[in-house]
């Protein structure tokens, strides 16, 4: 074997087509783009264009809404704290915050808190410092002989984006009642 008589496997390749090269070829005339007109050019983007009428997707009302000053938490439910216990990645006598839940490997992003939900149930007494949680969590944390304390969530958690978002429309809200 020479390095000149070396090939690829048969059928391995296929030639490109070759467009525009007259009539014979079967690719020729319109080139395999149809008929005359704006979409057998190049550099067309017609996607929701209806011929100058307005398109389906203006005449449709808006729907949905953004709120603004909406809140983002961590939900933990009981059941899944009482497993990270047992696996000895949260201590039960230190308080059960955030901070401990980002250590243990619970939560991996700071939003705005943590929100404690009644799903599962608790086995020892375990002390909870959280932004939010249901009746049903307390109740459950309260039974098996622990505490639940309701903070405030910090002004600057999560990607701090959001409390910009919140600085900037209480400004404009200040400046159009100053005005």
């Amino acid at each position: 074997m020479k390095l000149n008589e070396i090939n690829d496997n048969a059928g391995a390749t296929k030639d490109r087509k070759r467009v525009g090269r007259g009539v014979g070829s079967g690719t020729g005339r319109t080139s395999a783009r149809g008929h005359k007109g704006q979409k057998s050019r190049s550099g067309v983007a017609i996607k929701g264009f209806e011929g100058g009428q307005m398109p389906l997707h203006r005449r449709l009302p808006k729907r949905g809404f953004h709120n603004l000053f909406g809140k983002n938490y961590n939900e933990i439910n009981l059941g899944q704290v009482q497993k990270f216990i047992d696996a000895k990645k949260l201590d039960a006598k230190k308080p059960v915050n955030l901070e401990a839940l980002m250590e243990g490997g619970f939560i991996k992003k700071k939003l705005d808190g943590v929100r404690l939900l009644g799903n599962g149930e608790l086995t020892g007494k375990v002390s909870f410092e959280v932004a939010g949680a249901s009746k049903a969590a307390i109740a459950a944390v309260e039974k098996a002989g622990g505490s639940v304390t309701i903070l405030e969530a910090p002004k600057e958690l999560g990607d701090g984006k959001r409390a910009q978002r919140k600085k900037d429309a209480m400004a404009k809200r200040e400046a159009r009642n100053q005005d």
